[in-house]
């Protein structure tokens, strides 16, 4: 089997937790979540509840 060579030029991120690698890295790190309620919409049909 040959070995192919992968080269990375750049990283992207775009998260909850931030806009672009470093912030959402920090967030990580910091162990914020990027899950939060959703207050503005009827969710009540649905079974699924975050807590």
């Amino acid at each position: 089997m040959s070995r192919r060579r992968v080269v990375v030029t750049g990283m992207g991120m775009l998260s909850p937790l931030g806009n672009d690698v470093p912030s959402s890295w920090q967030g990580i790190l910091a162990g914020r979540s990027g899950i939060g309620l959703i207050e503005h919409t009827d969710l009540s049909a649905f079974t699924t509840r975050f807590g």
